[in-house]
Parts: C-alpha cells; structure tokens; sequence
C-alpha cells in the first residue's frame, strides 16, 4: 500500500471512529486533573500505560540514550541517570546541553513525574534506568559527518559494553552525505551489537515531505527503524518511508521534561516515537528477562496494530504502531532466538540510493542501504541551525554546507522537532509500583488492528 493511501485511509478511520463516539485520544481517570502534565501525555493513555504499570515499568532494564547532553538534575529524571560517557569532545561533559532533545528522550522513556511537587511527565517505562552518552549533534559549532557516525558507534560499543539491552538514537544524517568508509565502519559496530543480543532503536527522520531522505543509522541494517503517528494513528505527514521502517510510534503532540524555563516542552517527531518504541522493549524484557534481542523485537512486531489489517508491511507504517500492552499480556510465540525477525533483505541489504533519487520527492521510496551506501568523497563540516524555543524549529543534527553541491541536495541533520514550553499543571497520581506478571488479570487477546480501527482504540 503506498504511502498517500494509507495515511489517507487511517485518517479517515479516525474520523469515522469519532463520529461513532469511540474515543482514540487521551483516556484519563478522574482522578488526573485535566491542567497537569500528565493527564496531557495522550500517548500514555492510547498506550495504555497505566493498565501496563501494574505488570512491567521496565524495572531492571537500563536503556542508553544517545543524544547531544542532558539535564542530569530534571526532577523528572532524578535518579534515572548512571554515570555515562561524553564522546562529543565539547566542553562540560554528559551533564551539559545545547538544546533539550537529550533530556526529552530520556524522559519519554524514563519519567518518573516527580516534577512540579509530583504532577510532571512520566515515562512509558518508569522503572527503567537511563545511561545517557553524548554526542556532538551539530548544535554545538561543527560537526563532520564522519565523526558524528564515529561517535555513535563509539556510544554503542560503550552502551554494549556496560551490559545495555536497548540503545535509542533519535538522532541521524542524510545517508548522501556520509563517506562509504564511515558507514562501513557504522555498521560492523552495529553489527557487533546485534550479535550480542542489544537491540538498537534509531528515528528513521522527518523529511518525508522535502526528498524523504534516507538517513543514517535509521536507514541501516541492525537498528530498529521508527516512524511516527499522531492520535488518530495516523502515519505523521514528516515520518519518512521506505523498506527500513520496521514499526511505528505516537509522535505528534508529544509533551515531555526539557529544558525550557518551565522545564515541559510539547513537540513532534520520529525521535519521540523511537524513544517510545525503546521503552516499549524495555516493559517487555523486564518481564521476559531471558528472552533475547530478536524475540523481544518479535513479540513487537507481532503484537503491533497493523494499517492493513493483515500480516504484510507497509513503506510508510512498517509492520504497525507497537503495542506493549498486548505484548504483555499475550505476548504469543517469541520464536527462535537466535533469529532474526527483520526479513534478509533488510538485515544484510546492498546498494544504497543515488543523490539524485534521495533528493526528489516523487523518487521511489530508497532501497535499505549496506554497508557500501553513501558518498565515496569525505563530507564537509557542517554548522548547525541552533534555533529553538516556542514554535522553532529543534535541530538535532543540520545545518546547511556552503557551496554543497545542488545534486547531494542535502547535509548533516537529524529529525527536526518543533517544540514548544507548557505550563504544569496540578496534582497526578503515582506510578503503581511493578507486580509480578499475572498480579492483574490480563485483558483478553486483541488481535492485530484491522483498516477500520485505530491501533489504540482498543
């Protein structure tokens, strides 16, 4: 199903839901008062978080978020962070920040709401500890895109080394600027990681509407590929496609802990969605402690909430929005686990995109490039776009290279985020702590969406 259709359909869908009384936003208990933070985390409540509390809060699972710095003393992450590694050789170390994309991930993942006297955000997965590995991400002077795919895998074989299950790179560069070598070098490490059973979650970019730029490590085998959806479920318009989106994640609308003055920020982006999709591997393995990488990743993409109804993928939804409630509670067949669920041709891919198809936006959606994918000749450095604050554009990785030549048509960026400052709101109620699986009775099976329901109706 191409990309326009299918976004065309589940929007509809949405709107014939509503029409029907059947709620697809944010279900709150009356005991969350509607002005807090909380009660408007609408993706938690899709999610079904609260009812996933009381079975999995990712406890035990540390996740390795890789980002441009955080915000170490966010009342919202106190205490989630361990000690982590500064790769970015800027000045200040893991606790210094440019921007507030670093400490957004971390706490869409890992929130634990005890902001604003206990009425902030709260992660998906409030149990799980964070290791937070900076990088230069191109909001700090320059970055050449050989070292910021350098860095990454210098953080992977970091994450991997301290014991890590997950690593979440909501991060990214345009696959036509990187050098053959550089990639080459990415994807052994991200092999690496693979081999050793550490599942790696990276955005796969928000350029679906100005080339849909394949970008990199989102596009490359070894990592999880992650678009976006909005409350309605359906694919956000910015969520770039092709045959490396494995699944998808609410991503528009997103209020989480920042940097901003009053330390909440509502944005949109792939980089939100993947965040979640770690935290919904984390829920899961917290449980399932002896399951690996590839049975974890199964049961998510078998329990996901299908665009088409069926068992086949789509460009733009991959196998459908992740559902963690449902791998909890009837997670099914985790299947071999030293197998793959990635089909062979995304797992060890060759070729990659031309410049001039990466570049057009009625192109073909690009093949997953291999290791020999990109632009043989060094990248230039790269100044990056420091804008942000209410209604701005949030770079993670970009800018724009002086004198690029017209046929690359693009350089060094990451997932752009546009975000915005809220105000906290009032009392919410504490996350319930971790019961052993089966203290609740689990709902009943749901299967996989069909085309006319919402993947969080249910």
């Amino acid at each position: 199903m191409g990309r326009t259709n299918t976004r065309m359909h589940w929007r509809a869908v949405g709107a014939a839901l509503l029409a029907a009384g059947i709620a697809v936003g944010p279900v709150t208990t009356p005991a969350v008062a509607d002005d807090t933070v909380r009660a408007r985390q609408w993706h938690l409540d899709a999610m079904h978080a609260p009812e996933m509390w009381k079975v999995s809060t990712g406890q035990g699972i540390t996740v390795a978020v890789v980002d441009g710095g955080f915000k170490l003393d966010h009342p919202d992450l106190a205490g989630q962070f361990l000690p982590g590694k500064d790769f970015s050789g800027s000045p200040g170390g893991v606790g210094s920040f440019s921007d507030g994309h670093g400490t957004e991930m971390s706490s869409l993942i890992a929130g634990t709401g005890k902001g604003v006297g206990g009425t902030g955000a709260y992660g998906l997965a409030p149990g799980v500890k964070i290791l937070p590995i900076k990088i230069n991400n191109g909001s700090v002077g320059t970055v050449v895109s050989g070292d910021f795919l350098d860095q990454i895998g210098q953080a992977v074989n970091y994450a991997v080394d301290q014991g890590v299950k997950v690593v979440n790179i909501s991060q990214g560069m345009a696959a036509v600027t990187a050098a053959t070598n550089d990639v080459e070098k990415l994807n052994k490490i991200l092999s690496t990681a693979r081999s050793k059973g550490v599942l790696v979650v990276s955005s796969v970019g928000n350029k679906a509407q100005s080339g849909n730029l394949l970008s990199y490590p989102g596009g490359l085998p070894n990592v999880v590929g992650v678009g976006a959806i909005d409350r309605q479920g359906t694919v956000t318009a910015e969520s770039e496609t092709g045959p490396h989106v494995a699944v998808v994640a609410p991503g528009d609308e997103i209020l989480a802990a920042c940097t901003s003055e009053t330390g909440y920020c509502k944005s949109h982006g792939t980089s939100d969605a993947a965040a979640l999709v770690s935290a919904s591997a984390a829920l899961i393995w917290s449980v399932h402690k002896e399951w690996t990488a590839n049975q974890v990743l199964r049961v998510l993409i078998n329990t996901a909430g299908r665009p088409n109804g069926g068992d086949k993928r789509t460009d733009d939804a991959g196998w459908g929005a992740v559902r963690p409630r449902i791998a909890l509670t009837d997670p099914g067949d985790p299947g071999p686990a030293g197998v793959s669920p990635l089909p062979a041709d995304a797992a060890s891919p060759s070729g990659a995109p031309s410049a001039s198809a990466s570049a057009s936006a009625s192109a073909p959606a690009p093949s997953v490039p291999g290791p020999t994918g990109g632009v043989a000749a060094p990248a230039p450095s790269v100044k990056a776009d420091a804008s942000s604050g209410s209604g701005s554009a949030l770079p993670i990785v970009g800018g724009v290279v002086a004198g690029l030549a017209l046929v690359a048509g693009v350089v060094l960026f990451v997932v752009r985020r546009r975000k915005s400052a809220v105000q906290p709101g009032a009392q919410v109620p504490p996350v319930p702590q971790q019961q052993p699986m089966g203290a609740v009775p689990p709902p009943s099976y749901q299967p996989p969406v069909a085309p006319e329901e919402n993947p969080y109706a249910k």
